[in-house]
């Protein structure tokens, strides 16, 4: 089984886990003389089922991740480069819409209110930051279709 087949079953198992919980609460409890609409027993059996599957698919893809390599640098330092980058330009692209959003001011007398930032240069950083997730994120998902899992 390739990576990429492991990450797309993890996900299921990930939607599905959500799902049963949900079944799980709407069979909690019943009107005295009522039947739930799903046995909770099978349900439980069920989400026994899919946890094992889902720790066994997870340690799997970890083991695999860690033992991957790109360019001397294992898949495990990818993700975490690429989940860091991932936050570090959401607070950047906040921070610049907040920079660089306009203040109107209705007469002369208003307080001007400007920017904190060069917001041209923010922005190019910005760019070469998304320019750069995007490289890591296409090498990821290179290794994923081409490396098999352990």
């Amino acid at each position: 089984m390739k990576l990429a087949t492991a990450l797309s079953e993890r996900a299921d198992l990930q939607r599905r886990l959500t799902q049963l919980q949900t079944r799980l609460n709407n069979n909690a409890k019943v009107q005295e003389g009522e039947k739930p609409a799903e046995d909770p027993a099978d349900l439980l059996r069920e989400l026994e089922g899919v946890i094992t599957r889902l720790e066994e698919l997870i340690t799997r893809i970890n083991l695999t991740n860690s033992q991957t390599f790109a360019d001397g640098v294992s898949m495990t330092a990818l993700l975490a480069k690429r989940d860091c980058l991932s936050k570090k330009l959401a607070v950047l692209r906040d921070f610049l819409d907040n920079a660089s959003a306009r203040v109107d001011r209705y007469s002369q007398k208003e307080i001007r209110i400007l920017s904190t930032v060069d917001v041209a240069k923010l922005q190019k950083q910005v760019d070469d930051l998304s320019k750069e997730l995007r490289l890591i994120d296409e090498q990821i998902q290179g290794l994923n279709w081409t490396t098999d899992l352990l």
